[in-house]
């Protein structure tokens, strides 16, 4: 059984740690104001510029001038895993659940006989795949020292990204990343960026190619939209990632100052009855020794 040296130490510490995670709890409600504001930002111009590049893909499909970022390779034999995950832990589940999510896809791919390549985005991602997929590690990116994302950000990714796939490095291109919901709630998403998919209707391609005439032509200004398309969902998938963050920490260190504060009472319940018994003892002790005379 601990002394009552040992027991007001420990609560002490425990009160030490509950300062620590309510200041943390604070810091991140109030990131995750911005955070939120930006990413319910983005998602309108990432779906409309998804409308948009659907139509036109709809309009140039099966052409034999479609882009390759829209067409593909013809091939689905080495695939690229973006994984964008946090720079810092103490989230919760929120790294934990997006790596889970791109590990099981990359192992059903390894499965399949298929190459797996990964790029990182954020150091936890990368330093939790590197124990399993060292080898598969094709290139590393961090935003640590970075206060405010911003789409030249997510253009170096997409850069990247394309510049493998010019290169032929890859065939297919999926980003991982955790879609803001709620502060309790971020899900963990896979989507294809390359070749780009969309989903448009038959309905909508006619009414594309009733009501629009393009000049340049579909293929040219996908040529175009299409590099563009892959920074910005990057971007987007920063964002989300980032809100994400900021809610899963803020619940997580809630958690814990609730925890601390349990443990705060046990502690201090337990030392208030080795306490009482030292004391009785002492009592005890005086008594039998007053009859004793």
């Amino acid at each position: 059984m601990p002394s009552l040296k040992d027991l007001k130490s420990r609560i002490a510490s425990v009160k030490a740690t509950q300062k620590i995670t309510k200041a943390m709890k604070m810091v991140a409600a109030a990131k995750l104001r911005r955070a939120q504001e930006a990413a319910e930002a983005a998602r309108p111009y990432a779906e409309r510029m998804n409308k948009v590049l659907a139509s036109l893909s709809a309009a140039s499909a099966g052409s034999a001038e479609a882009p390759l970022l829209l067409a593909g390779t013809g091939r689905e034999q080495v695939h690229l895993l973006v994984v964008a995950t946090g720079e810092r832990g103490l989230a919760g589940g929120f790294n934990s659940s997006i790596i889970r999510l791109a590990r099981d896809h990359a192992l059903k791919l390894l499965s399949e006989g298929k190459t797996v390549k990964i790029l990182t985005v954020g150091r936890k991602g990368n330093d939790i795949l590197r124990r399993a997929f060292r080898e598969n590690i094709v290139d590393y990116v961090t935003f640590r020292e970075v206060k405010q994302l911003s789409f030249a950000n997510a253009d170096d990714v997409a850069r990247r990204v394309l510049d493998l796939f010019n290169k032929g490095e890859f065939d297919v291109a999926t980003l991982f990343y955790a879609r803001f919901q709620s502060v309790i709630s971020q899900v963990a998403t896979a989507q294809q960026i390359i070749p780009a998919k969309f989903e448009a209707s038959e309905k909508a391609a006619a009414d594309s190619a009733a009501l629009y005439e393009y000049e340049p032509s579909e293929e040219e200004i996908l040529e175009e939209l299409l590099p563009r398309n892959v920074a910005m969902q990057i971007f987007r998938a920063l964002l989300e990632n980032n809100a994400s963050f900021y809610g899963a920490q803020m619940s997580a260190m809630d958690n814990a100052t609730r925890n601390a504060g349990d443990m705060i009472n046990k502690l201090t319940l337990s030392y208030n009855r080795q306490r009482q018994a030292q004391i009785t003892k002492e009592l005890i002790e005086i008594i039998s020794g007053a009859e004793a005379l």
